[in-house]
């Protein structure tokens, strides 16, 4: 198939809920980027994280298989730094070759949670 999507994706608006309501880890509030490589090629995913207050962090780097989806949440990112709860931040996402990048938030800091996803911005 060919490759869909484009090789750098802007998301504007990130944050981590403090709190969840629920059984963890299925209901721990969280955010989530999904990945897909539609290429016949691994993709080689670097993130870097932007914060308001301070300089930013990153790269996180992330394979994602040929022909494959990757859900990687934000909260798991650890390497070079852990992404803060309850603090604003935005991503620049870049890749190898063309992906599709989409960002999910789950909210569940109360029982009646909140689910939004969002595609980013193709730079």
């Amino acid at each position: 198939m060919e490759a869909l999507g484009r090789t750098r994706w802007a998301l504007a608006e990130g944050y981590i809920p403090p709190g969840s309501h629920g059984p963890h880890p299925q209901m721990l509030s969280h955010e989530t980027l999904c990945l897909l490589n539609t290429s016949d090629q691994d993709a080689d995913v670097r993130i870097i994280i932007f914060f308001s207050d301070r300089d930013p962090v990153g790269p996180y780097r992330v394979t994602v298989a040929a022909r494959r989806t990757k859900h990687l949440r934000i909260n798991d990112l650890a390497d070079p730094a852990p992404v803060p709860i309850d603090t604003d931040y935005a991503c620049v996402v870049e890749s190898s070759i063309p992906i599709v990048v989409q960002q999910t938030r789950l909210d569940s800091r109360q029982a009646e949670n909140a689910l939004f996803s969002t595609v980013a911005f193709p730079a």
